[in-house]
């Protein structure tokens, strides 16, 4: 018997929480777009994954965009929410706490190996709470798995001040606005150097770099759902195609369409 599937967004028993026992398990979610899971926490780690379908996880300090070549980490009692920006199947992984694969609270964005994908779906089939020799393997082998998997994220961070939370909120909802950094001081009644040194000192990051990853991170459920990248590029304020494919590979490592090939892919199943 292999891992039940559910159709909705209510909290799910107890009954395959990790242990000791069994440091890995799997709770799976077929998910239509637009559905949340509102902001929670639970003492064990997740290792949030969609075989298909666009998901964005948000804690207290950013928002991921996390498409099926990619999961990311969330460390034990730290409070998420996720959003389906893109019909999805999720098959997140509950890790005990003691066996974590990465040290502190951070967030870990991961690119999923074949090898991960595989164990993955093969512990889907394994009857839940129970434990064997194959199912040992398996556990062991994600947990090594996952601390070997290099990391890209699609993050946005999102700052704490009220002034520069009001432009990032203006800007998440409308990314191709072309108003420059003075444009939007004006608008949110703070000066362009504070808002500047806000960037820097809060996200880490100018104001234009900041803009980037939103833009990059709102073409990502446009990407899945098949949309030409000639219209994405249109729609997000960049001056071509082959302007805004740069970018993305220069961000990623990889260009728009191989990234979100196995969405594409999904949705025709």
């Amino acid at each position: 018997m292999s891992i039940a599937i559910v159709r909705h967004t209510a909290p799910l028993d107890d009954c395959n929480d990790p242990t000791e026992r069994l440091p890995v398990t799997m709770c799976a979610r077929d998910l239509p777009a637009t559905r949340n899971l509102a902001p929670h926490s639970h003492p064990w780690g997740q290792l949030t994954y969609a075989l298909d379908g666009v998901l964005r996880v948000t804690v207290a300090d950013g928002t991921w965009i996390v498409p099926p070549s990619r999961a990311i980490w969330i460390a034990p009692h730290v409070e998420h929410a996720v959003v389906v920006l893109e019909e999805a199947r999720l098959r997140p992984l509950r890790i005990l706490a003691g066996r974590s694969p990465f040290p502190g609270a951070a967030c870990q964005v991961l690119a999923v190996s074949g090898l991960l994908r595989e164990l993955i779906a093969a512990l889907e089939q394994q009857p839940p709470g129970v434990q064997t020799a194959r199912t040992d393997l398996v556990c062991d082998l994600i947990l090594d798995e996952m601390a070997r998997c290099a990391t890209r994220p699609i993050r946005v961070p999102l700052p704490r001040d009220k002034r520069l939370g009001a432009l990032c909120a203006a800007l998440i909802a409308e990314p191709a606005a072309a108003l420059t950094l003075a444009g939007w001081a004006a608008r949110v009644g703070a000066s362009e150097r504070t808002l500047a040194r806000l960037f820097e000192r809060e996200l880490g990051m100018s104001f234009g770099q900041w803009r980037q990853q939103v833009r990059l991170a709102h073409a990502a459920p446009l990407i899945a759902r098949g949309m030409p990248l000639g219209r994405v590029a249109e729609q997000l304020g960049y001056a071509s195609q082959s302007a805004f494919s740069q970018m993305f590979r220069k961000t990623f490592g990889s260009s728009p369409s191989a990234l979100f090939a196995p969405a594409r892919a999904g949705g025709q199943r």
